[in-house]
């Protein structure tokens, strides 16, 4: 396909944010490709807004949370970029000055109860400008089995998301992950250091935009080369 073409509306989801073009497969060039995908070209897609109502239970804990925002003197539109509810599940996106806030909510509020924060996950979306690095949050309630998603988006220069672990503290180790892999720095954290790589490795290697190469790979005495000096087909 010469042109991008930009695909339906799934079920569920008002619009669609185009934040930019894919060429090839996995945006990947340059690596000998001989099975065509190189010359695909598609559009980069996340699912936008939705509108009330949202259907379910989705209403009824949105209401809880803005009632319970507004107790605390926040008002919802000040704290909630945006709803997405997107394959049946219901993503919150939140402002990062208000994510404590927010969260606090989430934890305290009777009608809301998500006991469990279940970690926080970088993504690197290059081609979101101004919004190029998102931390998401998985919450559970155990009290009243239910799931919802917290997103925070900061952009590239300035990557830093208030820390949680003041309210859930078994994000600690999640939050130096974050850290170590996409360089979202979270102020707050009592000990913000690298857990997986060593201390003076040079970037973080999760990025989009880290360069392919390294350190060759060892499982019991197999070597796998660096991505740069593995076979070509071209």
């Amino acid at each position: 396909m010469s042109e991008a073409s930009v695909p339906a509306v799934p079920d569920g989801v008002r619009e669609l944010d185009i934040i930019g073009v894919r060429h090839g497969a996995f945006g990947a060039v340059g690596g000998g490709d001989t099975s065509g995908f190189g010359g695909l070209v598609e559009p980069i897609v996340l699912p936008g807004p939705s509108l009330r109502p949202f259907g379910g239970w989705f209403d009824e804990i949105s209401d809880e949370i803005e009632l319970s925002l507004e107790a605390r003197g926040l008002p919802a539109h000040e704290a909630i970029e945006k709803v997405v509810v997107y394959r049946d599940e219901i993503t919150y996106h939140v402002r990062r000055d208000h994510l404590v806030a927010f969260v606090t909510a989430l934890r305290d509020e009777p009608g809301l109860r998500f006991e469990l924060c279940l970690g926080v996950n970088g993504v690197h979306y290059p081609h979101e400008t101004g919004r190029e690095l998102h931390g998401v949050y998985p919450f559970l309630s155990i009290t009243h089995n239910r799931r919802v998603r917290v997103e925070v988006s900061v952009p590239d220069g300035d990557a830093w998301i208030p820390s949680i672990i003041a309210v859930y503290p078994t994000n600690d180790w999640h939050e130096r992950e974050t850290w170590d892999f996409f360089g979202i720095e979270f102020p707050g954290h009592p000990s913000l250091t690298r857990i997986m790589m060593p201390d003076d490795w040079p970037g973080h290697p999760q990025r989009k935009d880290y360069p392919l190469g390294g350190i060759p790979v060892e499982y019991k005495g197999g070597t796998i080369p660096p991505p740069d000096q593995r076979r070509s087909y071209n």
